[in-house]
């Protein structure tokens, strides 16, 4: 029970820090908005091509995952302006569990996250977005838990390079392949006409199939190959980040 309250004290404070300066929130919503309004009226003519009955529903789910994603991996400059302001050490000396301290910031992304990917769902609609409702609600899980993964590592890597001239061009390094090779814009298949190469190289990309998924349950589908890799991966991923998150803490506060 102490666990949970310092975890909730932790994330209280970081929701409050947000929200005075909800600046980041609302440049992370507008990105995929502006994809869903410049770039999707694009793929209606191309629907049939890449295997897509309805361009939006296609879309959408990229879109969501791409703001789960590139959300949460940024999340960690702000660890880095804590740990500068002395914050970070200021909570090391107290007797809050070094995870908590972790899951507390990972909580507050996964809750901004929750709400704009509701609000770009809802605007999904307004452009032509259908689909099943239950699958949107499992798509939006997928996205949380892949979310909550870079937000851990993420924060992981900011307290242990503890400088953004380091961190960004780590984080780009990794973002650029990723946004491209995972199929959120367009997809990589032999339909959608990618070179075999491509289609390789895709696969080595486990975001990929967090996507396939999402794209799937979507439609209302949830019996399919590509939502069971996609969710034993993003489970994988986010096993992953907070084993990794809570290791640094632990390691970096000890």
């Amino acid at each position: 029970m102490r666990f949970w309250n310092e975890t909730f004290v932790v994330w209280r404070r970081q929701m409050r820090m947000n929200l005075r300066n909800p600046a980041w929130v609302i440049i992370g919503l507008t990105q995929p908005i502006l994809y869903l309004a410049l770039f999707g009226p694009l793929l209606e003519p191309l629907a049939a091509q890449i295997g897509a009955d309805n361009a939006y529903t296609f879309f959408v789910p990229g879109l969501l995952v791409q703001l789960g994603l590139f959300g949460a991996l940024f999340a960690g400059f702000g660890l880095i302006s804590e740990w500068r302001d002395g914050v970070i050490e200021a909570e090391r000396v107290t007797p809050a569990s070094r995870t908590a301290l972790l899951l507390g910031r990972v909580l507050r992304d996964v809750v901004l996250l929750a709400v704009q990917g509701i609000v770009l769902i809802a605007i999904g609609f307004l452009f032509g977005l259908r689909g099943s409702i239950g699958g949107m609600l499992f798509g939006l899980l997928l996205v949380i838990l892949l979310g909550a993964a870079c937000s851990a590592g993420s924060n992981a890597l900011a307290l242990t390079v503890k400088s953004e001239d380091v961190m960004a061009p780590i984080l780009n390094s990794i973002s650029l392949p990723v946004l491209l090779l995972a199929g959120i814009l367009l997809p990589i298949s032999a339909r959608s006409g990618a070179p075999d190469w491509l289609i390789i190289a895709s696969d080595f990309i486990p975001v990929k199939y967090v996507v396939n998924a999402v794209r799937e349950v979507f439609t209302g589908v949830f019996a399919s190959s590509a939502v069971l890799w996609g969710s034993v991966w993003t489970v994988v991923l986010f096993a992953a980040g907070l084993y990794v998150g809570t290791r640094t803490f632990r390691k970096e506060n000890a």
